[in-house]
C-alpha cells in the first residue's frame, strides 16, 4: 500500500520526501484548497521546484483542488487544474463534478483522484465517478467501518485510499455547514474552516474561554489544555449531557488495522497534516514507513510514540469501528 504524505509549505514537502512518503499532496496558495490559510501553500514556482524533487526521488505529486466552484468563479480553479498539469503533478485531487469534468474533457490524459471532500461512500456513487470522469482511485469518506470498504472494494473498478493518521472531520466531509454558519466563511468553498480572524480566547473567572465569531466554542478550567476553537470540536449541551457532542478533540489512528486494511482492498494510506510543521511530517511519515513492514511487538513500539505527536496525546479508531456513543 501506498503512503499518502501531507505537505503545506515547500519545507514540509521535503520532509515528506525523504522521510519515506511514496506520494505527497499539497495545493495551491488560494480558495481552491480546503487549507487555505495564511503562511500555507504552494506557489506556481514553489511547486515547479517540489514536483522536481519529487520525481529525482522516485515519489510522485498530488495536487488538491478540493473545493467547490462557486458559480461565476470558476476561471479560478479552471486555471489552477491548467497550471498543475502544465507542471507535470502526477494526480489531481478533485472535489467538484463539475470541475472533475472540465479535467477530464481537457486533459483526457491527467490522472484523476475523487477528493474525501466528494463524499463518495458507496457503490453508486463510485462507479459513476469512474464512468463520467474517468476517475482512478477515490479517497473514501471517515464514515466507514473496514468491512464496508471491503463490500465497496469488491464491486468498484477503481483504487480506495483512505484516511488513517492525524486529524478528524466530523462525520460527513464535503458538508461542513457549522464553520460557514459561525464565520461567513466556507470550509467546503472558501476553504476556510474557522479563520484565524473570526477566533478569540478571554479569561472568564478562572476558566479560559475560547470563542468563533459570536459563539462560545469551550471552556477550560485551569490545567487543562486549551485547544483551537472549531465548531465540531466544541462541548455542547446536548439534553441531559454535556461534552463533546460531534466530535472529541483526538486525532485519527488506525495503523493497528493496517492488515485488515489490506486485506480489505485498500491502495493508498494517507496522512491529515497540511497544517503541522516539518518536524511533525517527518516524525509521523518516517514512523509509519517503518511500521508498515514492522510485526507484532515492533510495530506497536512505532507507533506509540506517534501518540505524543497527536491531539490531546490520545488517538482514535473513529468510524472505522463505530464504538461512539
Amino acid at each position: 500500500m501506498e503512503l499518502i504524505c501531507p505537505a503545506g509549505t515547500p519545507a514540509a514537502f521535503r520532509e515528506a520526501v525523504d522521510a519515506g512518503a511514496d506520494a505527497v499532496y499539497c495545493g495551491f496558495n488560494d480558495e481552491t484548497n480546503a487549507r487555505n490559510f495564511p503562511g500555507l501553500n504552494f506557489s506556481r514556482e514553489e511547486l515547479r521546484n517540489s514536483i522536481a524533487y519529487a520525481r529525482q526521488k522516485g515519489v510522485q505529486t498530488l495536487v488538491a483542488l478540493n473545493t467547490f466552484m462557486r458559480a461565476g468563479s470558476e476561471a479560478l480553479w479552471y486555471q489552477r487544474a491548467a497550471d498543475a498539469v502544465a507542471l507535470g503533478v502526477d494526480a489531481l485531487i478533485v472535489a467538484d463534478f463539475g470541475l472533475m469534468a472540465h479535467v477530464a474533457e481537457t486533459y483526457p490524459e491527467q490522472r484523476l483522484h475523487a477528493s474525501v471532500q466528494a463524499s463518495a461512500s458507496n457503490v453508486e456513487a463510485i462507479r459513476f465517478l469512474v464512468t463520467a470522469f474517468g476517475v482512478k482511485r477515490v479517497v473514501l469518506p471517515r464514515t466507514l467501518t473496514i468491512p464496508d470498504i471491503a463490500r465497496i472494494a469488491r464491486k468498484i473498478d477503481c483504487e480506495i485510499e483512505v484516511f488513517v493518521f492525524g486529524g478528524l472531520c466530523v462525520m460527513a466531509e464535503g458538508r461542513c455547514s457549522l464553520s460557514s454558519y459561525a464565520t461567513g466563511k466556507s470550509p467546503n468553498m472558501n476553504g476556510v474552516c474557522s479563520p484565524a480572524t473570526h477566533v478569540r480566547y478571554r479569561q472568564d473567572g478562572g476558566e479560559l474561554v475560547s470563542e468563533l465569531g459570536d459563539y462560545t466554542i469551550n471552556r477550560f478550567p485551569p490545567g487543562e489544555a486549551a485547544g483551537y476553537p472549531t465548531l465540531c470540536k466544541g462541548r455542547f449541551e446536548v439534553g441531559d449531557s454535556h461534552g463533546y457532542a460531534f466530535e472529541d478533540p483526538v486525532s485519527l489512528d488506525i495503523m493497528d488495522h493496517i492488515d485488515a486494511l489490506r486485506e480489505a482492498g485498500v491502495s493508498a494510506l494517507k496522512v491529515e497534516g497540511r497544517q503541522r510543521g516539518k518536524a511533525y511530517v517527518a516524525e509521523v511519515v518516517s514512523t509509519l514507513r517503518r511500521s508498515l513492514t514492522a510485526q507484532g511487538a515492533e510495530r506497536q513500539a512505532l507507533l506509540s510514540k506517534l501518540r505524543h505527536l497527536s491531539e490531546g496525546q490520545k488517538t482514535t479508531s473513529g468510524a472505522y469501528e463505530k464504538r461512539w456513543r
